[in-house]
Formats: structure tokens, C-alpha cells, sequence
């Protein structure tokens, strides 16, 4: 049976998310600022070429920076409240042995 969750307590649930969000938030500003680094560099380096060219890269670059956020913010929340370890570990009898 798995235990409780200190993210089961409302108000550490609301601490953590607004936590995460608040990394969020910090983290689009910098995708921003990276992004807009980028095609600066790029333009500089190869001129314009398409239009479609900068979307894609805008896209591409900053869809990974956030998605890799959202990961990582969502390890941290996990890890920082608590809840991985309130799973239950159905190897640790074995490991015991």
C-alpha cells in the first residue's frame, strides 16, 4: 500500500505548484531571451532566408527549452515535497535479504 503524499496536504500542494509555476514563469523568460539570442546569431551569421526558417527555429528551440522546464520543474516538485518517497517499494524486501 503506498503511503501518504505530503503533496495530499492542500496547503504544501499549493506551496509546491506555486513553486513550480513561479519556476515557470522564470524559465519562459529565459527561453525568451535565448530564443531572441539565437535569431539575432542567425541572422547575423546567414541573413534572412525564409521566414519559415526563423519560425521553425523559434519553435524548435523553444519548445525544447520549455518541455525540458516542465520535466525537470515536475522531478523537483516531486523530489523537494516528499512524494518519492511515499511509493511503496516492493524490492526493498528482496534487497533486505
Amino acid at each position: 500500500m503506498a503511503g501518504k503524499s505530503p503533496l495530499d496536504d492542500p496547503e504544501n500542494a499549493a506551496f509546491a505548484w506555486s513553486r513550480y509555476r513561479r519556476l515557470m514563469k522564470w524559465m519562459a523568460g529565459l527561453t525568451v531571451l535565448v530564443v531572441a539570442v539565437i535569431c539575432a546569431g542567425l541572422y547575423a551569421l546567414i541573413g534572412f532566408i525564409s521566414i519559415h526558417f526563423y519560425i521553425a527555429t523559434v519553435l524548435g528551440v523553444g519548445l525544447t527549452i520549455m518541455l525540458t522546464a516542465a520535466l525537470m520543474g515536475l522531478v523537483f516538485l516531486s523530489s523537494g515535497t516528499g512524494h518519492d518517497e511515499s511509493i511503496e517499494d516492493r524490492l526493498e524486501d528482496e534487497r533486505n535479504r
